[in-house]
């Protein structure tokens, strides 16, 4: 069966029932209603996630604890946390249920579990061991009540480590005798072979548009069009395409389970984007996204004074 995406699925809801089917009396009804003007609806109110990463950025190691980065997102008047998994020191169940718990007394979400892995790899070993991987991340979203785990294509690795990346725009060479089109298909198969996990823990994969084979848009659909299911989606990073970012989101904003916005007080630190996000607030609204906006801080500032900075301004923007 062909997944819908939201504005599909939104548009056949409205068209389910016609009318020459409704019983006269709720015809006679519906007809009466329209002739008085309802009243409207007041707006959603946009709910506001951080990435533990945004505390931690891999070098902040008094600020590497998930339970503080939970305190202080409560703190600072976050909805909701993503937990990076990389940064979790422990995974088994009963350290699991303690985040779960002081997310909850709190009065948090945990909104979504970001996961690394890579089936960029000509080397069928390597790409099992990966799927063991996310599946097994997979386990864990479910076990924390995580309903969203963003994935990764992976990339080719041929760039001699991720700065040399960053200063090559993302953009690296293949294997030498491989091409682009036995990557797709090696990661197709990947995350197929992860998805019946996925539905059966009731956790929605959102590739996000990163490096490797989903740096470009039409990569990330590519994959997402290929596979059709509705436990595979989109995560939308609003910092991961370096040029005409807005034409670009705007091609996986439709299939967005989660919202990854950057910012970058204190210069980036592999590059500064000056995101306009007003712009893409209205780019959302237009695609009927509804989910949390998760912040992803990836700037030189303290944490401790850029993240309620990051909030702030996201709150304003979503607000115009």
């Amino acid at each position: 069966m062909k997944s819908l995406n939201r504005r599909q699925w939104l548009a056949a809801g409205a068209a389910a029932v016609p009318a020459a089917l409704l019983p006269n009396c709720l015809t006679q009804s519906a007809t009466a209603a329209s002739s008085a003007k309802a009243p409207s609806a007041p707006p959603r109110r946009r709910r506001f996630g951080v990435s533990t990463y945004s505390f931690w950025q891999f070098k902040n190691q008094d600020l590497r604890s998930v339970e503080t980065c939970i305190d202080l997102a409560a703190e600072w008047g976050f909805d909701g946390v993503e937990i990076l998994e990389m940064q979790m020191e422990q995974t088994d169940n009963g350290t699991l249920q303690k985040l779960k718990q002081r997310a909850f007394v709190n009065g948090l979400d945990l909104c979504g579990f970001s996961t690394h892995q890579g089936w960029v790899s000509p080397d069928p070993a390597e790409r099992k061991r990966n799927t063991e991987k996310t599946i097994n991340s997979i386990e864990l979203a479910y076990k924390l009540g995580i309903p969203t785990m963003r994935v990764n294509t992976g990339r080719w690795g041929t760039s001699k480590n991720f700065d040399e990346l960053m200063a090559n725009r993302g953009i690296e060479p293949t294997l030498e005798g491989y091409t682009d089109e036995q990557g797709y298909e090696w990661v197709i198969q990947g995350l197929e072979d992860c998805l019946p996990t996925a539905e059966k823990c009731g956790v929605t994969l959102g590739l996000e548009n990163h490096w490797g084979l989903g740096r470009t848009a039409e990569g990330v659909m590519k994959i997402v069009n290929a596979i059709k299911s509705p436990w595979l989606k989109t995560t939308l990073d609003t910092g991961n395409f370096l040029e005409d970012p807005y034409d670009r989101l705007e091609v996986i904003a439709d299939d967005a389970v989660l919202v990854q916005a950057k910012t970058y007080y204190g210069g980036g630190m592999w590059y500064t984007l000056d995101l306009d996000y007003p712009r893409i607030a209205k780019l959302l609204a237009k695609h009927a996204y509804n989910g949390y906006i998760s912040l992803e801080f990836e700037g030189k500032e303290d944490p401790r004074t850029a993240i309620p900075k990051s909030l702030k301004m996201l709150q304003d923007a979503f607000a115009a």
